[in-house]
């Protein structure tokens, strides 16, 4: 059986493990928001063009965003 001191010392090295792997997730996850962030704005430039080209091509027939957007 181990002793006090070293399940004690076992645990704090366990929870700094697991602090460091939370900044680490943290981190990652900020990056992420980030991509995410920039992929939007570039999926809504590219449907401002679409919209903008369809209705150059079809005068007669007004494209509106569905109603989920």
């Amino acid at each position: 059986m181990t002793s006090p001191d070293e399940r004690l010392t076992t645990l704090e090295m366990r929870a700094a493990e697991q602090e460091k792997t939370i900044e680490e997730l943290s981190g990652q996850l900020a990056e992420q928001w980030k991509v995410i962030e920039r992929l939007q704005r570039k999926l809504d430039a590219l449907t401002d063009r679409f919209l903008a080209l369809e209705e150059q091509t079809a005068p007669g027939h007004e494209a509106t965003k569905p109603p989920h957007w």
